[in-house]
């Protein structure tokens, strides 16, 4: 694997990374959140992480808009298959 596809798919494992770690630490909470009295699981480091997951996204961003673009091949096949039946 060359380093370009490296860093393509370490640019898409950053959104669900962060996504995941603001899940954790929403659920973990911890003896630090208690000391510093966070009231809301969305708070300190929840807040950061899912911050993070939206600053990332531009990879599946440019992914998806990608797909929308280009037809599946499973269409492109279908639609040869019905030209071919109707000319």
């Amino acid at each position: 694997m060359n380093a370009a596809r490296a860093a393509d798919w370490l640019a898409l494992a950053a959104t669900p990374g962060f996504a995941l770690m603001a899940l954790l630490s929403a659920q973990g909470g911890g003896s630090v959140a208690m000391l510093c009295g966070a009231a809301s699981p969305f708070g300190g480091m929840t807040a950061m992480y899912l911050l993070m997951s939206v600053v990332h996204a531009g990879p599946w961003l440019r992914r998806a808009a990608q797909a929308s673009r280009s037809p599946s091949p499973i269409a492109a096949r279908a639609c040869s298959d019905s030209e071919e039946t109707t000319g």
